[in-house]
């Protein structure tokens, strides 16, 4: 999706010499079937300008943005409404619920509009008000709920048509921050029990590591980096995502077979050490090593394919330089990770600029 392209002008030139902003530029991404997929950066980063590019709030001066195998921008607007209304739901920081309506009614209110049984749209909305743990709130108003059940309204009333995809905008950023925790749990529980494909907006990476399968950050219009959370912490493409990544924990996010050396590396005899799968995060191997004090073998399928040491360990829990070598996902930006493209993840690839993919395929 590109607003402005022009090699080597940012932002502010833009605005000099052309005297227009530049909201979203060159941002190819493509977001599986069931994906959570985060997008985060600062305020005035493009964030919201892209999701909101999505459903077409805003048309892009260029690019391409593809919804379930269709352009939307070749939709008429009676088409574009029945795309919104029947497989797109959205929740954003103000849910705007109406305040002289019964939380049912607010939760039925998109099948309303499709002129949906009143009896038919009712059964739905208790059934997704007790998704979202709200059963026996059906008849309050609005204003007798707190912000984090009101929350929970709005995210039951974008369900209530069953959409295939799910936009979010910084739907928690307001709240108090253990009930940010809970609805963040809760929702991505949800969304992967429901199998839906979710954009979610945000400014806080701790939030974006809590609920995504990946991570997309960007700066100025522009994507940084995309990757899992794993892979934006242990290679940071530049300064800008290291001043996200400061102070974030490894501990229940860098697995083994990130730090691990490859087996052929080890001179020692793997007869009797520990061992741990793969997939285990530095918490576990913590306690292998305090427990034996020893190398601790990795496995995969119950077979032995690297070690990592008390050293690797340490540097993997300082998010130093760690030793991932060929086997791990460690080494050079872009390499630990697979964007949509099938391209490794780090500075995003922008030979194929403007490509907006929600696809309709698992």
């Amino acid at each position: 999706m590109q607003a402005i392209r022009g090699e080597g002008i940012g932002k502010a030139e833009a605005l000099r010499r052309f005297g227009c902003v530049v909201g979203v530029r060159d941002v190819s991404l493509e977001v599986p079937r069931g994906e959570i997929f985060c997008i985060m950066g600062l305020s005035g980063s493009g964030k919201s300008t892209l999701i909101r590019h999505v459903n077409r709030l805003i048309s892009p001066t260029s690019g391409t943005i593809e919804i379930l195998g269709r352009d939307i921008a070749a939709l008429n607007e009676r088409e574009l409404r029945g795309l919104r209304a029947g497989h797109i739901g959205m929740v954003f920081q103000h849910m705007a619920l109406m305040p002289h309506r019964s939380v049912r009614d607010n939760v039925a209110y998109p099948l309303e509009i499709q002129n949906v049984s009143k009896s038919r749209r009712w059964a739905v909305s208790d059934h997704v008000l007790g998704l979202v743990d709200l059963k026996g709130y059906e008849d309050r108003l609005p204003r007798e709920l707190s912000g984090g059940m009101q929350q929970r309204v709005g995210i039951a009333r974008a369900l209530a048509s069953d959409p295939e995809i799910l936009l979010m905008d910084e739907p928690f950023s307001a709240l108090d921050p253990l009930i940010r925790l809970q609805l963040q749990d809760q929702f991505k529980a949800l969304a992967v029990s429901l199998k839906k494909t979710t954009l979610f907006i945000t400014h806080d990476l701790d939030e974006a590591i809590r609920i995504g399968d990946r991570i997309a950050i960007m700066k100025d219009g522009v994507l940084v980096q995309v990757g899992t959370p794993e892979d934006i912490v242990m290679n940071p493409a530049d300064d800008y995502v290291r001043a996200f990544i400061k102070g974030i924990s490894r501990l229940k996010l860098v697995k083994a077979h990130s730090i691990m050396q490859p087996l052929s590396r080890f001179g020692g005899v793997a007869d009797g050490l520990p061992r741990a799968d793969g997939g285990v995060d530095l918490d576990r191997l913590i306690d292998l090593q305090v427990g034996s004090d020893q190398t601790v073998i990795v496995t995969e399928g119950g077979r032995d394919v690297g070690f990592v040491s008390k050293s690797q360990l340490l540097r993997g829990i300082q998010g130093g330089e760690h030793g991932g070598g060929e086997h791990g996902q460690g080494g050079e930006h872009g390499q630990g990770g697979r964007d949509g493209q099938g391209r490794g993840h780090g500075t995003p690839d922008r030979r194929r600029p403007g490509c907006v993919r929600c696809p309709d395929r698992g």
